[in-house]
Parts: C-alpha cells; structure tokens; sequence
C-alpha cells in the first residue's frame, strides 16, 4: 500500500511488517533521529564527565551519586510540567530551542575551573530544557508519520539506537574522558546539541502549535486517566518498574554468585543487549496488530524471567535469563507508540511527559525497593525472584484488563 509521508512523499509500504527503509526514507525523522542518537552518544560523555570531576574534586562517593541522580529527577519535574509546552507552541521552535539551550549550558560547564555549585545548577538547567524538547520530538514522530505500522517501526528503530548509544558511550566514556579530559568531553556534548539544533531547524517541516494556549495546565492528566484504554497502557508501562531491580542490584548479585567485580558490568549490559534483540526481532516479524494483542501476555514474560532466579542461577544461566527479560521488555516500545497514538494530537506533548515520567518513576521506585528488600533478605537472587512472583501477580489483572479494553480500536480519545 501507499501512504504519505510527513515530507509530502509517498511510502511504499506491507501491513504486517513495513520495511526499514520506508521509516528511513522520511527525511524529517532521519533528521530527529541523527539528533536524538548523537545527542545521547555525547550525554554519556557528561554522565561519565561529570562524575570523574566531582569526585577528584571532592573525593565523595555521595555527591558523585548525586549527580547521577540529578539525570532523572529534573526529567520527572518538567515531564509533568514543562513537557506541556510541546503542545502550546511549535513542536519544531519547542525542540530546536531546547537543544540550543542545552548547548549553551553544558557549554558554560566546559569551562574551567567552573565552581561546584554552578555545575550542579547548570546540569540541572540543562535536563530541565531536555523535558519540553523530548515531548516535542515524541509527538513530531507520530506527527511525521501517518501509517502506525511504519510509525512503529520508527519507535523500534530509536529503541534499538538509543540503547546501543547507551551501551556505546559509557563503555567508552571512561576511557575517551581520561584521554581528553572532562573540560573537552562536557565541550563535545554542548556542540552534539548545537549540531542538533542544526539538523532540526533545517530539516523539519514547521507546523502550527497542536494545542490550545488557553487550555488548562494540566488538562492532559485528567483527559489521560480519564480513559480506560490509556489508563491501562500506564499500568503496563508500569510493570517495568519491577523488571529493572536487577540492575540496582548488579554489584551484590555478582559477589554471590562468587563471579567477581568483572561481572557486574556483564549484568548490567544483559537486559539493554537482550531488549536491542527483543525490539529487532518483534519489528521484523511481528506485525502492529499482532503486538498490540499479545501486550498483556508480553508483559509477563520479563517478570516470568525474574521469577526464575528462585532456581538460584549461576552467572551463564543468569546473564541468559536478564538477557531474556530484556527480550522480552521491548514490548514497552508497542505500548509507548501506542499510547502516543491514541491521544490525541494537540495533548500529545502533555501526556508523553505524562507517561516517560510515570515510567521514570516506576523504574525509580522499583530499584529504590529492590534495595531495601536485598537489605532484608540478604540475597539477591531472591530479591529478583520476589520481584519477578510480585510482578506476575500485578501482570495478571493488568493483562485481563487490556484483553477488555484493547480491542477497543485505534482512535484517539477526542478531547
């Protein structure tokens, strides 16, 4: 079949399971997608930057978690917030002066000598300007894209890029700051923004504000909960708040299973490389239709993963299951794309602030328990299998409910 594509062209395209290059051929999300993944690649770089300069500075383990920690917390703050702004304005003008402003304030950062406080204050800046601009550039992507089967195509190739870019950069972020110093790796992610407001402002098509200037702040929050269909895609978005323990976990999970330090970077890398997997796999085989059906029993599979640590692995049989809860996991991508397509437009800026911060604080909460239950258990392995039983409990219902609702149809709740 044809169908037109977000440049005025035209996308051949099969139901069942679109080619990549149909989602390439567009030139607007070939340029969204090149900002998103060098942009992460040089995230990375100040992650890594960051850490390695406060704690030479101050030689403290707590203010260098801080810092880790100042990536997720002003993302939740301005999903709900400011990631409204992607609707009452421009989506291309909200996401081109974002990046601008992330490159100028991690540009400052670069400098020199840059006082402490100042540094955690810019960095704050800089993720509070990442909210508005991530919601922007979600809702552009199902703007682009008319087709949901090339659109979720689309979605699977920035799971598999942006993960990859993940894994990529902090596996050489250490080693590349060392060489050329934090100065000069804050210095190159501040010109990844800039080389992405670039590529935004000239390759994207501008289109009016979707939304309503005059529409309550936080409308989008009741419109959202409001809806039975997209009430249930949160609570499956939210089970992975339990899939991700393990990688809290990471570091007394390999001291008992006797595999040393060397390990822990193994267990870490297992889920991202099994969901790269999962995400090819589910986009070259299984069609749109196909995975929004089989969402519920998905679900369970990472848990039913987890679950299976009660078998008390060793460090092969471990890495496979984490491997296979990472597989398993990419059906968060069907219910993120499908999400965004069944709001409607002019709140679709809102409610994926809306659903990445419900998700951030899942994982969030999920990790911070997983914590304290291996405090009282004394055992990792039995930490991830309780989460994984608690898990499958919580799927049980959720994939009833979204047997019930999700076949209710693909169109957009009117607002």
């Amino acid at each position: 079949m044809f169908t037109r594509s977000g440049d005025g062209g035209y996308e051949v395209t099969t139901r069942a399971t679109p080619r990549l290059r149909a989602v390439l051929a567009n030139r607007e999300f070939r340029a969204l997608w090149f900002a998103e993944t060098q942009s992460m690649l040089g995230d990375q770089l100040t992650i890594v930057a960051l850490a390695i300069l406060i704690f030479d500075r101050t030689g403290s383990p707590l203010l260098s978690a801080v810092v880790y920690s100042l990536t997720f917390l002003p993302a939740l703050a301005g999903g709900l917030g400011l990631a409204q702004l992607a609707d009452r304005f421009p989506r291309r003008a909200v996401l081109v002066t974002g990046s601008f402003a992330q490159a100028v304030l991690i540009g400052l950062m670069a400098l020199p000598s840059m006082p402490m406080g100042w540094l955690f204050a810019l960095f704050v800046c800089a993720r509070l300007a990442n909210a508005p601009g991530n919601a922007a550039q979600n809702a552009l992507g199902r703007e682009i894209f008319a087709d949901d089967d090339v659109y979720l195509q689309s979605q699977d190739l920035r799971g598999i890029t942006n993960n990859t870019a993940m894994l990529a950069g902090l596996a050489a972020g250490g080693l590349l700051v060392t060489s050329i110093g934090t100065s000069w790796a804050l210095a190159i992610d501040a010109l990844t923004f800039l080389v992405s407001t670039v590529a935004v402002r000239l390759m994207v098509l501008r289109r009016p504000a979707a939304g309503n200037g005059g529409a309550p702040w936080f409308g989008a929050v009741r419109q959202v909960f409001g809806d039975e269909r997209l009430r249930v895609l949160l609570y499956l978005s939210w089970l992975v708040g339990l899939a991700v323990i393990p990688e809290g976990l990471a570091a007394p999970l390999a001291a008992q299973l006797g595999a040393g330090d060397q390990a822990v970077g193994w267990l870490l890398a297992a889920d991202p490389l099994g969901f790269v997997l999962g995400t090819f796999l589910l986009s070259r085989f299984v069609s749109t239709e196909h995975r929004r059906r089989l969402l519920g029993v998905l679900a369970a599979l990472p848990l039913a993963a987890l679950a299976a640590f009660a078998l008390r692995p060793n460090l092969a049989a471990a890495l496979i299951l984490l491997a296979l809860a990472g597989a398993t996991g990419a059906y968060v991508i069907t219910v993120s794309a499908t999400f965004i397509t069944w709001v409607p437009n002019d709140i679709r800026g809102s409610a994926g602030g809306l659903y990445r911060t419900g998700l951030r604080v899942a994982q969030g909460v999920g990790v911070g328990l997983g914590g304290l239950a291996a405090q009282a258990l004394g055992s990792a392995n039995a930490t991830i299998a309780l989460a994984g039983a608690v898990g499958l409990l919580l799927a049980v219902p959720v994939a009833l409910a979204w047997r019930r609702v999700g076949g209710a149809g693909p169109e957009p709740l009117r607002s």
